[in-house]
């Protein structure tokens, strides 16, 4: 059975409880039995959720939300230190927890597999909760995204294994021991914490040094940055490296790709043997990354065949390539990419997918540091559409940075031979793409902002 409930969170309090890291372990905390509370921007989904499991939820920020008893609060590295209620508690001597380290008090006990990259944490994550849960294994698991089966980001099980994303942004995956560690990319990235490539590598070298003793690093053979990290990291004697990708070198290879539509046959070869399975998601990107969980699974002592057919089962998380509906012959669908990387890849997945229809993407810019730094190479990656609609800087937890906006996103993408079209109010989007929409054509709403919301404003547009 899994442990239970920390002390110091039985009676926790969470600021932010809503956000998508925050709010699973909100629900397996609840699900433990704590005494769950918190409290959030707005109202949401996720607030009803979290009520259900018997969590008291706040709206808005306030020092009386704060109860006198609580055992902690829970913080993430989004909290400003002018929290009314962070002020509270600093009042009242509760303890002040990270996120990060609550996460790392749920995993205590259990066989833990930290999924780890610049890209694609939340798909490979959710491919193995997938996957084990179908196998019977009941896992926990702590997931940036929503899966679109179960329809939730956390769970608690009553297995010995815990899947967790784990998150480099802050540095805060570092305070992990996992039996098995998945790095499926390392990419300059989060500007604000991270000053240059070397800073990244000496972090998700830290997080693999935590990785216990005799446990083994999943790695991508293929991706530059995993390559290096995987030199960096080969003289630790007690870590058992095992390499996943198209190189002819991977441990784990993969033979073939072939896309099917909106989903993928992949092949690959594991102890000489060939093995075939489905992925219900298009693009090679994703594909990989169910090699990935491949991999780590059976580092688990899982057998390979068993989990391929597993995974199979995978249908997807909400806004990773999330198919939102279709009106008037033209199909929406949701990505959450933010990086050039992603975005150049989810595109190439949806090309792949659209064959001969038009490929129409709304691009939202994510984080004035993230434009300032890679503003460029996001404009280019828009070059991979046919046409492109890009929206003003989501500023999320930032402020402006003087001089930084959309345009330079736009400029670049005009400079790479895209046809580009700013929109500065959102509420105009919806009417705007449903004039430039045919029949067979795809659209593709793109950020890790609230251009989410936009996928069904376009598809009422398109029906009316």
């Amino acid at each position: 059975m899994a442990p239970g409930i920390p002390a110091a969170l039985e009676r926790p309090h969470f600021i932010g409880i809503g956000g998508a890291g925050m709010s699973g372990i909100a629900k397996i905390l609840a699900q433990r039995g704590a005494k769950v509370a918190g409290s959030d921007a707005k109202e949401s989904a996720t607030a009803e959720a979290l009520r259900a499991l018997g969590a008291t939820v706040h709206i808005g920020h306030a020092a009386g939300h704060l109860a006198d008893d609580a055992s902690c609060v829970v913080v993430s590295s989004a909290i400003r230190p002018d929290n009314p209620e962070l002020a509270r508690a600093a009042e009242l001597s509760i303890p002040v927890v990270h996120r990060s380290d609550a996460l790392a008090a749920l995993m205590e006990g259990l066989r833990a597999i930290a999924v780890a990259g610049t890209h694609g944490k939340t798909t490979t994550t959710s491919m193995l909760a997938v996957a084990l849960s179908e196998l019977a294994l009941d896992p926990s698991y702590a997931i940036g995204g929503d899966l679109a089966g179960p329809g939730t980001n956390a769970a608690h099980g009553g297995g010995d294994i815990f899947v967790a994303e784990a998150d480099e942004s802050d540095r805060s995956f570092q305070k992990y021991d996992p039996q098995v560690a998945i790095v499926l990319n390392v990419e300059l990235d989060h500007h604000a914490n991270y000053a240059s490539m070397e800073e990244i590598y000496d972090s998700f070298e830290t997080f693999v040094g935590k990785v216990v003793p005799g446990g083994t690093l999943v790695v991508s053979a293929d991706q530059p940055g995993a390559v290096e990290l995987t030199r960096r990291v080969r003289d630790i004697a007690s870590l058992d490296v095992v390499t996943y990708g198209e190189s002819e070198h991977a441990d784990v290879r993969v033979h073939k790709v072939t896309p099917r539509g909106l989903t993928s046959e992949v092949t690959v070869v594991l102890n000489g043997r060939y093995l075939t399975f489905t992925v219900s998601v298009p693009g090679s990107h994703y594909a990989h990354n169910a090699v990935a969980a491949l991999a780590a699974g059976v580092a688990l002592g899982i057998p390979a065949h068993n989990l391929a057919s597993a995974l199979g089962k995978y249908t997807g998380v909400k806004r990773r390539l999330q198919l939102k509906g279709e009106a008037a012959g033209v199909q929406v669908v949701d990505s959450y990419a933010h990086h050039p990387t992603e975005m150049a890849a989810d595109l190439a997945a949806m090309r792949g997918a659209a064959t001969d229809a038009r490929l129409l993407v709304v691009f939202q810019p994510h984080l004035f540091s993230r434009t300032q730094e890679l503003g460029t190479e996001m404009g280019q990656a828009l070059a991979l559409a046919d046409a492109s609609v890009v929206l003003d800087v989501y500023p999320a937890r930032e402020d402006p940075i003087p001089g930084i906006t959309s345009a330079l996103i736009i400029d670049a993408a005009k400079a790479a031979g895209a046809d580009v079209t700013a929109v500065h109010d959102q509420a105009e989007v919806p009417a705007v793409v449903a004039g430039m929409a045919k029949p067979g054509d795809l659209v593709l709403t793109m950020g890790a902002g609230d251009v989410t919301d936009l996928g069904p404003q376009i598809l009422d547009h398109l029906s009316s």
